[in-house]
């Protein structure tokens, strides 16, 4: 994989329960997602309504080669049971989870890149600047 493209299929989403915030590192315009507050009987209104949002977030992942997932501790626990349960060949793309809370999104981009700069050093990768 040369630089380039490793640069273009990398990405962090900053998760909660109510929304995710994709940011590609390559300089692509960035994707909000927001969980929709519709009710239900199903399972609770809450559980169903966190399960449509975890797999809106799922699909928007499914074409980013690697991603960073950083969050609070139980935003991402949950996410990551979900695509362990619901998603499973979405994990091998998901690289790194980290427990960050209440990063802006220049600050989720810099970590991302600092983090994507020792990952890609680990997996004998050129990275690009």
């Amino acid at each position: 994989m040369s630089p380039n493209t490793a640069l273009q299929s990398q990405a962090v989403i900053c998760i909660d329960h109510h929304s995710g915030q994709i940011q590609f590192l390559n300089g692509a315009p960035g994707v909000h997602l927001k969980e929709h507050g519709h009710q239900t009987r199903q399972h609770g209104s809450s559980v169903r309504s966190e399960h449509d949002f975890f797999s809106e977030v799922c699909s928007a992942l499914t074409s980013i080669g690697e991603t960073l997932v950083v969050g609070s501790h139980m935003a991402q626990a949950d996410f990551r049971r979900y695509v362990e349960k619901h998603r499973p060949a979405l994990m091998p793309s998901l690289v790194g989870w980290e427990t960050i809370d209440h990063l802006t999104a220049p600050q989720a981009l810099s970590h991302a890149r600092s983090f994507f700069e020792k990952y890609d050093r680990m997996r004998g990768r050129a990275h690009a600047h």
